[in-house]
C-alpha cells in the first residue's frame, strides 16, 4: 500500500509540476478545470445526488469554469462574462466568509445538513472558488503558487509523521480519530522552519511564518471538513481515482480552504482601489 501511495505520488507531482512550468495560461486553465469536474462529480458523491442531479452538478461546473476560462483567457464575450473579474471576486469572498466564519461552526457541532441543494450550492462555490484561485496565483506567478502548495503539502507530511512518533491527545476524535494536537505541531514547525529558510534565502519578512501558520491552520480545516463529510456519508474515501491515495478530493482538501483566501487577500487591496476610482 505504501509503495503504491509512493509511486502515485511521485507521477502525480512529474505531471503536476511538468504543467505548472511548461503549459501556457489557456492549458492550464483547462487541465484544473477538468481535475476540479473531477471533484466535483465524487462531492456529488458524497452528498449522495442521484444520476441527473450530479450530471447537473458537473455540468454547472463545467459551463461556468468555461464561461470564465473563455472570458478572461480569449476575451470572448459570453453570457454572464460581462462582469468576470465581479464574479471572480464574488466567489473568492464567499469561499473566505466560509472558511473564516462558517466552517469553524460547522466543525465544531457536526451538524448534518440533509438538503442536498444546499451541499451542491456549496461544493461549487468552494471547489470552482479553489480552480479560480489555481488559475489566478499560477497567472501572478507559478513559483508562487508552488511556494503555498509546498507549504501544504509540507504540513501535511509533517503532520502525519509527527502524529505517529508522538500523537497522544487527539484533535477531533469524532470526525478523523487519526489526527493528534501533536501533528499540528508538527506541522506548524515545519512550517516555520520554511518560513525561516525562505527569510533567509529569498529575504522575506519574517512575517512570512506568521502567513504560513494560517495556511497550516486552514488546511487542517480543510481537511477536518472533508473527513467529516466521509464520515457522515460513511465512505473512507472519496473515490478510487487515485490508487493510493484516494480521490482527488482527498488530495485537495488542504487546498479548498488555502488557496481561494490567499488569491483574496492579494486581490482585495486590488479590487477595492478600483472600486474606489469608479471602475
Amino acid at each position: 500500500m505504501l509503495k503504491t501511495r509512493i509511486i502515485t505520488a511521485i507521477v502525480l507531482f512529474i505531471g503536476f509540476t511538468a504543467a505548472l512550468f511548461t503549459a501556457s495560461d489557456l492549458v492550464w486553465s483547462l487541465i484544473t478545470l477538468a481535475a476540479t469536474i473531477l471533484a466535483v462529480w465524487e462531492w456529488s458523491n458524497l452528498i449522495k445526488l442521484n444520476k441527473h442531479q450530479m450530471y447537473f452538478a458537473v455540468s454547472s461546473a463545467l459551463v461556468v469554469g468555461l464561461t470564465i476560462t473563455f472570458a478572461s483567457k480569449l476575451a470572448i464575450t459570453l453570457p454572464l462574462s460581462l462582469y468576470i473579474d465581479e464574479w471572480i471576486f464574488a466567489l473568492l469572498g464567499i469561499s473566505t466568509i466560509f472558511w473564516v466564519v462558517l466552517s469553524p461552526i460547522w466543525l465544531i457541532t457536526r451538524k448534518k445538513i440533509n438538503h442536498k441543494f444546499i451541499l451542491s450550492a456549496l461544493g461549487l462555490l468552494l471547489l470552482l472558488a479553489t480552480w479560480v484561485a489555481l488559475d489566478g496565483l499560477h497567472n501572478i506567478s507559478p513559483w508562487m503558487l508552488l511556494g503555498i502548495l509546498g507549504t501544504v503539502w509540507l504540513a501535511d507530511s509533517a503532520a502525519y509523521f509527527a502524529g505517529k512518533k508522538f500523537g497522544r491527545h487527539k484533535l477531533a476524535p469524532e470526525i478523523s480519530p487519526g489526527k493528534t494536537w501533536e501533528g499540528v505541531a508538527g506541522a506548524i514547525l515545519a512550517a516555520t522552519l520554511y518560513g525561516l529558510l525562505l527569510n533567509h534565502y529569498l529575504f522575506y519578512s519574517h512575517w512570512i511564518i506568521v502567513g504560513l501558520w494560517l495556511i497550516v491552520i486552514l488546511s487542517v480545516m480543510g481537511d477536518l471538513f472533508e473527513s467529516l463529510l466521509k464520515r457522515q456519508a460513511g465512505v473512507k474515501d472519496s473515490s478510487h481515482l487515485l490508487p493510493g491515495h484516494g480521490g482527488v478530493l482527498d488530495r485537495i482538501d488542504g487546498l479548498i480552504s488555502t488557496l481561494p483566501l490567499v488569491l483574496f487577500y492579494i486581490y482585495f487591496p486590488l479590487f477595492s482601489s478600483l472600486q474606489l476610482h469608479g471602475r
